[in-house]
């Protein structure tokens, strides 16, 4: 569902408004969520466009601590859309290393390996790092790339491996 939406929007990023955005997704049967995600896009451009000139990948390069980097983006209330999940993604998607992409899959993979306590992904900030900060250890012990780690759980609970 992902991939289609990204591919029903490409055309649109740069200037489609909204209600384009919006009829693109739902042609393309492509997301849950076909109103509220363009509206999405449409905020976190705009703010990109004026704040930075659309040159993200500077704004992301400059911050010195990553976790730093992260949470400019999970909790930037200009950027929509991203938790600490997505902003790990997006940020590994874009050549950044060191974060954990922790979903349903990877924490219920970590909780039956008994890395941590509790199958629910984590919710806050705290627990987030806290999880990765366990992945992290487990990774070291375990001498997986801790960057490869989540790609191997995600693989093993569902079977694919789609990057």
């Amino acid at each position: 569902m992902g991939l289609r939406s990204v591919e029903a929007l490409r055309p649109l990023l740069q200037s489609g408004a909204q209600h384009e955005m919006t009829q693109a997704l739902i042609a393309a049967g492509a997301h849950r969520f076909p109103n509220a995600r363009p509206a999405y896009v449409v905020v976190t451009r705009d703010y990109l466009r004026e704040s930075f000139s659309m040159r993200l990948r500077e704004r992301l390069v400059s911050f010195r601590d990553p976790i730093e980097r992260r949470d400019w983006l999970a909790k930037e209330p200009r950027v929509k859309g991203l938790g600490y999940k997505e902003a790990s993604h997006f940020l590994r998607n874009v050549g950044f290393k060191g974060y954990a992409i922790l979903d349903k899959h990877i924490v219920r993979c970590l909780d039956e390996l008994g890395v941590i306590d509790s199958p629910k992904p984590p919710t806050t900030r705290g627990r987030y790092l806290e999880v990765e900060s366990e992945m992290r250890h487990f990774a070291k012990e375990s001498s997986i790339n801790f960057d490869e780690l989540d790609l191997l759980l995600w693989s093993m609970k569902t079977g694919e491996i789609l990057k």
